[in-house]
Formats: structure tokens, C-alpha cells, sequence
């Protein structure tokens, strides 16, 4: 039995016990017998709520898969080697040693939750029950899509690279225990990805939801997935859609930096709640492995700070409204690598609960939404992708505004960058654009022997190798590994 199938055993047994209080104070009503469990539409919100809240484990949203995206992609470094997670910056991957597995496991986890989540609604509509499903069904399709976004960004090459290489599995229904799941294709994903997108996207409401996917949501994924797959009108008339809408709305500059110790703002497209009862992981949070080594726990060793080539993009203008988020680190006084948005802010306000490090996470937030928009123009319109552009890099006063003439892929690439620092974008835009990605090794005089100082796409490691757990349980997956591994 494979370790997928071996998941989804589990869970079903269990009637997925991770989530959170709602989730732990309602019993399905027929607990028993997990295939058959959803009855109503309370038993379906539990088991998305549970959905949810497994979201944000630390091998997925919670921790991990942020840090995946900045520390591979050159905007972090590492003052020293042996802190914690540092196969991440130095590529040490292999099948049997440095896997990060733990991205596999976690989100085929949340799947086939979603998958056991999703069949048995089809079932009661079809059996004619009368309560109105919709909401949940089409928020699971979406949570499924973007789950299996994340997964083929990390195991397969990029979609323009080379879309018919091998993406991951491609499981939609809960599996018979004796089936060995193989890799479908990258393309097949992002097909199956913007199936289930546009499947949920009648089906979600339009007004707000706090820690819950909404119609927005849906659509920022569609202009996220759209992007990658270089079907740029696509992506702007999603993203379009949604600044259009006026249901959300950018900070102002006095705003932005306090919008980090608040939850649910008003930029905020989708973002995962992350409880102090439940899913708080305190001392392996996000928040200790990113600000300063000492700062407020002997915990906090100082993991991950901003490279230097981050602080210098940041530093074209020094009021850029931006550095309210970061502090000093260990380099010295003057060296603001420490991000605190996960923090709250450089005092450590948490964002309005009972500790420090349960700050919720921001998925997705209305800035990334201007600047897809302004890529996604910017091959038919530049003066549009300008407009864009300036709504979110006037974050930075000082600088002169785009226009038609000045903008450049590689401008909009920069202000993302100062934007989402430390949100986990900056090396899946790299990777997907064939930029090289350089990485600040010479900070804290740290030896690489993994990889060389700058990469592209082409270095093997790039995309995570299927571990060797995984091949034990299904051997015939062994025969699709990822070049070079």
C-alpha cells in the first residue's frame, strides 16, 4: 500500500481530527463510518473547516512553503549554516536525505480530504437532498486547486518550460487502498487546476469571508495559474475583475505597515487563520524564524534574514514605506534583515490574539492582484500595465512613476519583490520567467557546496526530488523521479 493511500485511510478513520475548535465540537453524523459521514451541510462545513486549518501545517502554508519561496529564490540568506531548515537555501536535496517529503505528505493530506470532501456532496445532490451545498462544494474545488498549484510548482518544472514533463498524481476521488497512484503531466495539472477553478467559480459567494475561500479568491487563483501559464488576457481579466469589483482596496501608505497586526484587512483576498489553541507553532512559527536571533525568545536563532540584493532593491528609495516591516539583525545595526510581518511588527504586537506567533497568513492579498494585472497588460497595454504598477510601487514616494516608456517585466518583477517579501512568491516568478536567481552567500561568509552562487531553471534541484519513502511505497513512481536525482 502506497503512503497516499495509506493518507487517506487515515484520515477517513479518524474523520479528519485536525482543525480547528468548530471543527473538534461537532460530530459528523455518522462518524463511523467515514465513507458515508457528510450528511448535512453542518457536517460538510466541519470537514472544510478541517480542511483549512490542516492548510496552514508547519510543511505547508504554516511555515515551510512561505520560506520555500523567498529562500530559494534569492531575496533571503543565512548568516550561518545548522539553524534550522537550511536545505532549503542550500538545495541539499536528494531521494533520501533533504526530500522536504513533508510538502508531499501534507498537501496529498489536505487532498484527499478535499477529494472525500467533494465525492460525498455529489453524492447527496444526486440522492436530492435540499440543502444548498454550492458554497462549500465550490470552495473545496477551489482549496483542491490551489493545493495541486502549490504541488506541481514544487515537484514539476514550470509550465513554460516544458508543460509535458512530469507534474504529481493527479487524484480526484478517494482511492481503492491497493492502487499506486502515478505522475500525470505538468500540462495535465494545470488543466485538471483550471478545471476545478472554473467548476467552483459560479458557485461561491461574493461577499467577504474571514479564514474561507470566496468568488475573489477564486478568481485571484484563476489569474495566478493564468499567469504561469502565460495566458496573460486571461489572467487581467481575472485580475481585473476583482480591483474593478471595489470589494477590496489597497493600504494606503500610513496604513501598511499596521495592516500586519490586524487580521482580515482590507487587501486581504484570502487568508488562513492561524489560532493560538490549535495552530499556533509558537517557537517553529514563521514569526521566530524570521526576526532577529535573541528577539523576544532564546528561540528565535535568526534562520532566514533579507539578502542583500533584496535590501538594495528595497533601498532605491529610503522612505519607501516598506521598511516599517523590518529591524536590524545579527550582521549589525544598520543591516535591517529581521522581517517582522509574521511578528505583527518590529515590537511584536501579533496580530490582535493571545500570542505573538499565532499571526494569520496572507495567501493572497489585492496588491499581487494589481501587480499580475500589470504583467498580464503589459504585453498588449503598457500604459494599463504602468497604471497598474503605480498603484502599488507609490508604496515607495520617492521613486519617479512608470510609464509606458520606463516600464519593464524585470520593474514589475522588482516591485513584487519588495511587496511579497517573505509571502513565498519570489522564486516560483524566477523560475517561471528564466531568470537567474542569485544567491547572497558571501553575507554571513556561509560555504554552499550544493549548488552554485547563481542558478536558472535548467540546475536539476530546482524542483524537489520524489523521496525514497515514497518510491518504497510505490515502486513504479521510482521509474518517473525528476531528472539528475
Amino acid at each position: 500500500m502506497n503512503k497516499i493511500k495509506s493518507v487517506i485511510i487515515i484520515i477517513l478513520f479518524l474523520g479528519l481530527s485536525s482543525c480547528d475548535d468548530d471543527f473538534l465540537d461537532v460530530t459528523p453524523s455518522n462518524s463511523g463510518d467515514a465513507s458515508t459521514s457528510i450528511q448535512t451541510l453542518a457536517d460538510a462545513k466541519v470537514m472544510l473547516t478541517g480542511i483549512m486549518s490542516n492548510m496552514t501545517s508547519s510543511n505547508y502554508y504554516g511555515r515551510n512553503f512561505i520560506l520555500y519561496g523567498d529562500a530559494k529564490g534569492g531575496d533571503l540568506t543565512t548568516f550561518s549554516m545548522g539553524r534550522g531548515l537550511d536545505g532549503l537555501y542550500s538545495f541539499n536535496h536528494s531521494p533520501t536525505s533533504g526530500s522536504y517529503s513533508g510538502f508531499w505528505n501534507s498537501i496529498y493530506n489536505s487532498i484527499l480530504q478535499t477529494n472525500n470532501l467533494i465525492v460525498n456532496i455529489e453524492k447527496l445532490q444526486a440522492a436530492g437532498v435540499e440543502a444548498n451545498f454550492d458554497d462549500v462544494k465550490g470552495q473545496a474545488l477551489t482549496a483542491r486547486a490551489l493545493m495541486y498549484f502549490d504541488l506541481v510548482r514544487i515537484y514539476g518544472k514550470p509550465y513554460s518550460y516544458d508543460k509535458e514533463s512530469y507534474g504529481v498524481p493527479n487524484i480526484l476521488v478517494p482511492l481503492d487502498a491497493l492502487e499506486q497512484p502515478l505522475r500525470a503531466s505538468v500540462a495535465t495539472n494545470y488543466n485538471q487546476i483550471i478545471t476545478d477553478l472554473i467548476a467552483a467559480q459560479p458557485l461561491l459567494s461574493k461577499s467577504k469571508t474571514s479564514g474561507y475561500l470566496n468568488y475573489y479568491a477564486n478568481l485571484a487563483l484563476q489569474a495566478r495559474v493564468y499567469l504561469n501559464m502565460e495566458q496573460y488576457p486571461a489572467a487581467l481579466t481575472a485580475a481585473q475583475e476583482i480591483i474593478d469589483s471595489g470589494v477590496y482596496s489597497l493600504y494606503s501608505n500610513s496604513e501598511w505597515v499596521n495592516s500586519w497586526t490586524q487580521q482580515f484587512g482590507k487587501e486581504s483576498i484570502f487568508e488562513l487563520a492561524i489560532l493560538p489553541s490549535e495552530a499556533d507553532l509558537g517557537n517553529s512559527s514563521l514569526s521566530v524564524y524570521l526576526r532577529r536571533s535573541g528577539h523576544g525568545s532564546a528561540s528565535a536563532i535568526g534562520q532566514f534574514i533579507a539578502s542583500d540584493y533584496y535590501l538594495n532593491r528595497l533601498g532605491e528609495d529610503p522612505n519607501d514605506v516598506r521598511w516599517g516591516i523590518l529591524d536590524y539583525d545579527e550582521v549589525g545595526a544598520t543591516h535591517l534583515g529581521a522581517s517582522y510581518k509574521y511578528s505583527g511588527d518590529i515590537a511584536l504586537a501579533g496580530d490582535g490574539k493571545s500570542t505573538v506567533t499565532a499571526v494569520n497568513i496572507k495567501v493572497i492579498r489585492l496588491s499581487e492582484i494589481y501587480l499580475i494585472a500589470a504583467e498580464a497588460a503589459f504585453h498588449s497595454d503598457k500604459d494599463l500595465a504602468a497604471t497598474y504598477l503605480n498603484a502599488v510601487r507609490k508604496r515607495a514616494p520617492d521613486l519617479a512613476p512608470a510609464t509606458d516608456g520606463t516600464i519593464s517585466i524585470d520593474m514589475i518583477l522588482d516591485e513584487k519583490s519588495k511587496e511579497l517579501f517573505t509571502e513565498g512568491q519570489r522564486y516560483f516568478d524566477l523560475l517561471r520567467l528564466n531568470k537567474e536567481i542569485v544567491f547572497n552567500d558571501d553575507l554571513g561568509g556561509v560555504p554552499i557546496s550544493t549548488r552554485t552562487k547563481t542558478i536558472d531553471r535548467s540546475f536539476y534541484k530546482t524542483i524537489l526530488p520524489i523521496s525514497q519513502e515514497e518510491i518504497n511505497a510505490n515502486p513504479e513512481i521510482g521509474n518517473q523521479q525528476n531528472p539528475d536525482y
